[in-house]
């Protein structure tokens, strides 16, 4: 999810400006498939649009030299857009679960692409909490924790005795691993992968910003010092992990509960520092297309900048937080997009012959909470295929609703304890 104020707000309006394509130019591919190394995913138009104007003048191309329409695209961002040797490709989503996951899956299965070898950059801007970045700040991310995937009560009604009014599905009480799983909870990527990304991006001079940094510097007056040490310093190249929520959310209050549900959920591992929309959706499509042989889900990378901080400084409350002070970090977290996001590209074109074209071989589980590609989840109930993963085409699908392997979701889930933590 992205905050960002009224002033980058009015920024944003001005960027949305779409895009002009260049006129379709006739495909190089006319009788088969692009087959992009890497794919760079954009959620809205301020994240493409810096792509479009700076990537020309780094020798690898210009995406709108190829722009190709599928049926299922967004009807604000029509096309993928290919630079001219089809190495490199670019495509918006739309912000939001739901537009992120249409998409994705509409230029997967559109049949004009070969993404079984294709690197996959989800790229954008995002909230930052303040104990692990400041505004401008790069995460690579291991994981994503799709936090409002929870019962939600209003903290005015919540049980006395609770930090807050979200609990997982099937259970009685916040900070318990849910007990029933629609199997979007967590995904985890490569951390292989993950770390030589990080290389890479580290290679990049960050962009800045008096106004960003002088917003950081207010952090330094909770106590202990340390705990929001990294809001006062520099932009960095961190590794942390990634929440999805559709709601925009600020406070304190909240970035502490989303903290302990991706601690819980990770089964203790993963860290949260960045919160986004759209993140859970596109790696979910991409766990479909690879159970199918589409994608190899070992090619997925997860990046986002801070534009803003999820939770306010001293003497300054959560609405003025999100929606009145100017923290000025919208602009640098676009910049910043591209001077690290251009830098794994390099990394990946320049090492495709003697790293990347055959695989960068994961030395963690991939995959969500299903163990759905194989192996064994290190967080969550275990594989529901025993480490074997879910077959192509369905095969696995009637054999695990015969073993009785459905998620059990529903209204009543979990009703029937109630009464131990006091709510009869």
């Amino acid at each position: 999810m992205r905050f960002f104020s009224t002033a980058a707000a009015a920024l944003a309006v001005a960027q949305t400006a779409y895009a002009v394509p260049h006129q379709e130019h006739s495909s190089p591919w006319k009788h088969g498939k692009i087959a992009p190394k890497v794919l760079i995913i954009s959620l809205f138009s301020p994240e493409a649009d810096i792509w479009y104007e700076k990537l020309p003048s780094s020798g690898l191309g210009d995406l709108l030299d190829v722009n190709v329409t599928a049926p299922g695209l967004s009807m604000l961002f029509p096309h993928v857009h290919c630079v001219a040797d089809g190495s490199v490709c670019q495509m918006t989503t739309g912000e939001s679960e739901i537009n992120a996951a249409s998409s994705v899956m509409a230029a997967a299965l559109s049949g004009k692409f070969d993404l079984t070898k294709t690197y996959f950059l989800i790229a954008g801007i995002a909230g930052i909490n303040p104990k692990y970045g400041t505004l401008g700040s790069v995460a690579l991310a291991k994981y994503t924790v799709q936090v409002a995937l929870q019962y939600e009560f209003d903290a005015r009604e919540m049980p006395s005795n609770w930090s807050t009014g979200y609990f997982g599905y099937g259970t009685d009480a916040p900070n318990v691993y849910p007990g029933n799983a629609y199997g979007t909870e967590v995904l985890e990527i490569s951390e292989t992968l993950r770390d030589l990304a990080v290389g890479f991006a580290s290679k990049a001079n960050l962009s800045t910003d008096p106004t960003a940094s002088a917003y950081g510097q207010l952090y330094k007056a909770v106590q202990p010092a340390s705990l929001y040490a990294p809001a006062s310093q520099p932009p960095s190249v961190v590794k942390c992990d990634t929440v999805t929520s559709d709601v925009y959310f600020s406070g304190t209050i909240l970035g502490n509960a989303f903290e302990d549900v991706t601690k819980v959920w990770t089964n203790g591992t993963g860290e949260y520092c960045m919160t986004a929309q759209e993140d859970s959706a596109v790696l979910e499509v991409l766990v479909r297309l690879a159970i199918e042989g589409l994608v190899d889900f070992s090619r997925a990378m997860l990046m986002r900048t801070g534009s803003d901080f999820d939770r306010p400084p001293p003497n300054e409350t959560a609405f003025d937080n999100l929606r009145i002070a100017d923290q000025n970090g919208f602009e640098i977290a676009i910049d910043n997009i591209y001077l690290a996001g251009v830098e794994i590209v390099k990394g990946i074109l320049d090492g495709w012959h003697t790293t990347f074209r055959k695989g960068v071989k994961p030395a963690n589980y991939i995959g969500d909470i299903f163990g759905s590609l194989g192996g064994r989840p290190d967080f969550g109930p275990g594989s529901t295929t025993n480490g074997t993963g879910y077959k192509p085409h369905g095969r696995s699908g009637d054999e695990m609703r015969r073993r009785g392997l459905s998620s059990g979701m529903g209204r009543k889930a979990g009703y029937a304890k109630r009464a131990a933590v006091g709510q009869n």
